[in-house]
Parts: C-alpha cells; sequence; structure tokens
C-alpha cells in the first residue's frame, strides 16, 4: 500500500511537472470506508482501512489508492476552497491515473470491524429516540436542536 502510494505521488509529478511534499500514510480507519484523505489546518495525511485491505488487497490498490491520492493531489493543486470532492477536477486525475472515478464501492464488509457510536436517550411528546454521541455533544454544547420527525416535538435528554 505505501509503495503503492508513493508510485502514483511520483507518477502525479511527472504529470503535473511539479513535487508533492509527502504526507504520512496510516492503516488506523475504520468502519465502512476503505480510505481517506484528511486535512486539518496545515496537517494533511492519507488513511487506510487495514481490516477492507486485507479482505479486497487487489481491489483497494487498483480502486481506493488511486482514489485517496487523487484527492491529495488535488487539494496540493487547488487548494480546498470552491472545489467539490468528487468533482471535475478530481474526476480529471482519476482519468489521468487511467482509474475508474468511482465514488463509492460495493463490497461485502461481513467480518470487517465497524465504529459503534454510543447513543444516548432522548424523549419527545411521543416516543424516546436514540442520539448519537455526535448529535448529543452538539446538544450539550447549545450547538444543536433536534426535533422528533412523527409528533415534531423538541427532543430532550432523558439520561
Amino acid at each position: 500500500m505505501l509503495a503503492a502510494t508513493e508510485a502514483l505521488v511520483l507518477r502525479s509529478e511527472q504529470l503535473f511537472g511539479r513535487l508533492f511534499e509527502r504526507v504520512p500514510v496510516l492503516f488506523d480507519l475504520r468502519g465502512r470506508a476503505a480510505g481517506m484523505f484528511k486535512v486539518v489546518g496545515q496537517r494533511r495525511w492519507i488513511r487506510y482501512n487495514p481490516w477492507i485491505f486485507s479482505k479486497y488487497f487487489e481491489e483497494n490498490l487498483r480502486d481506493t489508492v488511486p482514489h485517496e491520492v487523487a484527492h491529495f493531489v488535488v487539494h496540493e493543486l487547488y487548494g480546498s476552497r470552491g472545489v467539490k470532492p468528487h468533482g471535475p477536477q478530481w474526476q480529471a486525475v482519476m482519468q489521468r491515473f487511467g482509474a475508474a472515478a468511482e465514488v463509492t464501492f460495493d463490497l461485502d464488509l461481513d467480518g470487517i470491524p465497524r465504529r459503534r457510536q454510543r447513543t444516548h436517550p432522548y424523549r419527545c411528546d411521543c416516543r424516546l429516540h436514540q442520539v448519537s454521541s455526535t448529535r448529543h455533544n452538539r446538544v450539550q454544547r447549545n450547538s444543536g436542536r433536534y426535533h422528533c420527525r412523527t409528533c415534531g416535538g423538541d427532543l430532550v435528554y432523558a439520561g
């Protein structure tokens, strides 16, 4: 995986006539995603899901590695403002790689560990809801409010 990622970065340098700074490549991704290009401030890195890669190595070498390297190349060439994740710039890079510009894969993930998010009990006027930790934290920080789709009532923490 590291060699395939490096080979595509080298190829990108030839295709675009410029050098690209190397970013960390991690094998720490969990859940249903096979790969991810991540940017936080000035930091950038590529993450791969070792479980999915071990189950579908060839498919991921062919599809996921170019997909994530293309995100990295687009970010380096155009930045992130006004550039859609799978927009024309990304599709053009994928085409130059000779890879299919597919956004998702449809492989059986049976046996792949999934990331589980804790849920929290919330009540409305008609029933009890289970709300994800992400939404629960937003409510606790007063940066989010949620309503029941059935009765329209506010969801109130019941824990």
